[in-house]
């Protein structure tokens, strides 16, 4: 698994038990599985459809660095199928696992649309076929 984002652990991102609030990872989660998504399907327009089982293993404090991890399951005709995992940076420890978070890209008109993609492409490679065009 790939980690691809940091996120420093703040008071704002706490919860009544001064640790880190399931809804703040969860958001965290969501966006870097929607950035992840829209870098490999190279479309803006992705949604979340469904999240698997949420695993809450651990949990972070106040100035911890937690990274997130994600990783392809399956490509789909307009589906991105996606792993998680969220650790801390220091101590390697699970903080949360998603086995399955499936994305989904859309047409103009909001409707699942076929992306085409097959494998993992990465952005440096894409640049280093543009150069040789």
């Amino acid at each position: 698994m790939r980690f691809h984002t940091r996120k420093w652990v703040k008071p704002g991102d706490l919860n009544a038990n001064e640790t880190l609030f399931g809804g703040t990872v969860l958001a965290w989660i969501d966006e870097e599985a929607a950035l992840y998504s829209i870098i490999q399907l190279e479309s803006k327009k992705v949604v979340t459809k469904y999240m698997s089982e949420i695993n809450f293993m651990s949990t972070a404090i106040k100035g911890d660095i937690v990274e997130i991890g994600i990783e392809v399951v399956k490509f789909g005709v307009s589906s991105l199928t996606l792993n998680c995992e969220v650790r801390n940076k220091m101590t390697r420890e699970t903080i949360v696992t998603v086995d399955n978070v499936i994305m989904v890209n859309l047409d103009e008109k909001g409707k699942p649309k076929p992306h085409g993609k097959t494998k993992i492409e990465y952005v440096k490679d894409r640049l280093k076929e543009a150069e040789e065009k």
